[in-house]
């Protein structure tokens, strides 16, 4: 890593988002929840926090927007929004003066600029998602951090990765009494398998909620369109995007929490979140998965649907208390947003040294 020192004061950090998903204070997406928690985070310890974030959102420090797609993301609108992205940065960078740029987006070499302040740059999702030239960039002072050990023994030949720093989620569940449903918590995508999850509730006689929204992308529309809606009925309900506390007392209220990802996944804060509201997680061998959930105790590690309906049927096993006592060890907020700010003093450091 760069800078062995660490710069006091007040810093200056301009975020940017991935640009066709908007920033909240409880967002749908992962990568989106990281940076909003950053971003308060900033601001709460007395830094600038600048986020350059889809129209809509909302966010702690100040609001750079760019135009909110809108319409289904074609190759028309994915350019039209990153000359967007390019020109905010370039503005900001002359006028803010930051002392680091964190991107967050899977499409941030799209709108990687000159050399200039340190870049920080974490890799959300699965590295072979990305183009092999954006994980080992020429530009200097650009650094990309994994998020979990799984993702970064992922890493293809040449990539040139830092050390991974690992999310964290708020801990301050609600509780409330268990009442029998499963939920599915996310992007409705065909990835995250959420067809699966129907039918496993339906072959362990439980029933279903589905949170989340479907993106507009071709592929995620046809999906839920063809794969899910016709598939929806009375104990199989879908209920859109859930966020505060409304989404913590979901979380609490669940018999278990269903993560039928078919996607390698790189982290799962719907998993995080469960295991601290009490709820156990049954979730299939995908990627960073079995570092989060502990077959047997906090929820089932499993492979297919049949051995899902099974789990369902065993998670009366999983004791709430052991849950939230791992959470509490694992995976708090404070670490993570620690772990950055402390990043963002090293980097800042090194390049006034």
């Amino acid at each position: 890593m760069a800078g062995t020192g660490a710069r006091s004061g007040p810093l200056t950090i301009l975020s940017v988002a991935y640009p066709f998903a908007p920033v909240s204070a409880d967002p749908v997406g992962g990568a989106e929840q990281v940076l909003a928690r950053i971003d308060r985070a900033l601001v709460t310890a007395g830094h600038r926090s600048i986020v350059v974030a889809p129209d809509g959102s909302t966010v702690a420090g100040e609001l750079r927007p760019v135009s909110a797609a809108g319409e289904e993301i074609d190759a028309v609108v994915r350019e039209r929004i990153h000359e967007q992205v390019r020109a905010r940065l370039r503005q900001a960078i002359a006028d803010d003066r930051p002392d680091v740029v964190h991107l967050h987006g899977i499409d941030f070499a799209c709108y990687l600029p000159p050399p200039g302040p340190p870049i920080v740059a974490t890799l959300h999702l699965p590295l072979d998602w990305y183009e092999a030239a954006a994980l080992a960039p020429s530009r200097p002072h650009t650094w990309l951090h994994p998020v979990s050990a799984s993702q970064a023994r992922a890493a293809p030949a040449g990539a040139v990765l830092q050390p991974p720093i690992e999310n964290g989620v708020d801990l301050s569940a609600v509780r409330a009494r268990k009442r029998g449903f499963a939920l599915t918590l996310g992007r409705i995508c065909a990835e995250k398998g959420i067809d699966d999850a129907i039918e496993a509730t339906r072959r362990a006689g439980v029933p279903l909620l589905i949170a989340g929204v479907a993106f507009p992308y071709r592929e995620h529309q046809r999906y839920l369109r063809e794969c899910i809606a016709p598939q929806l009925d009375r104990a199989h309900r879908w209920i859109g995007a859930v966020s505060g506390e409304r989404k913590k007392r979901l979380l609490a209220q669940a018999r278990c929490v269903l993560v039928p990802s078919k996607a390698r996944e790189t982290s799962s804060l719907v998993a995080m979140e469960a295991i601290a509201a009490g709820t156990p997680v049954v979730a299939y061998r995908s990627g960073a998965l079995p570092e989060i959930v502990e077959h047997g105790r906090t929820g089932f590690i499993v492979d297919g649907i049949d051995a899902m309906a099974a789990a369902i049927a065993e998670v009366d096993r999983i004791d709430a208390d052991v849950c939230r006592e791992q959470a509490r060890k694992r995976f708090a907020l404070e670490r993570m947003t620690s772990a950055y700010l402390n990043r963002y003093r090293e980097l800042a450091a090194g390049a006034r040294s």
